[in-house]
């Protein structure tokens, strides 16, 4: 059986620990890795896509890592309750047309007692920026631990 600890039920530093272990995954832009983390059977909702089990949510990254260029995430636990974790995340990005984005948006997620998550339901917004608006100016991939949050920018 997988376990992806920290395993529920989750303090506030495991759900911390929790949430910064999928942005670091995500800003890797791959889809096999971050896979790893969800159940077999995991059920999501992004936007208007109901994506089910890992081959659907790997096919899902794909497509959105091959519009959304240029992809920096940013993370940030909004509460915690066993195996429950509320977060809000902002992400920039750029289409092929050069035009740049910062989306906003949270989700909810809930985990299996090995550290999985089985659920996972996303609500987001994408807002048109200019270049000069850009705030996460990180080299691709990780965000560094001295980079500032969404609260410490102001998002």
């Amino acid at each position: 059986m997988e376990s992806k600890p920290p395993l529920p039920p989750f303090s506030e530093e495991t759900a911390r620990q929790k949430v910064r272990m999928a942005e670091d995954a995500w800003n890797s832009r791959d889809p096999a890795r971050v896979v790893q983390v969800y159940t077999p059977d995991t059920l999501w909702r992004n936007r208007a896509e109901f994506p089910q089990g890992r081959d659907a949510v790997k096919a899902f990254l794909e497509r959105k890592w091959a519009r959304e260029l240029d992809y920096r995430l940013i993370k940030e636990l909004w509460a915690f309750a066993g195996n429950r974790l509320a977060v809000r995340f902002a992400y920039e990005w750029h289409d092929d047309s050069g035009d740049w984005y910062r989306s906003y948006g949270n989700e909810n997620w809930e985990f299996d007692d090995n550290g999985l998550m089985r659920r996972r339901y996303a609500s987001i917004n994408d807002l048109p920026i200019a270049q000069e608006q850009r705030l996460f100016h990180w080299p691709l991939g990780r965000r560094p631990d001295d980079h500032p949050g969404l609260s410490e920018l102001g998002l």
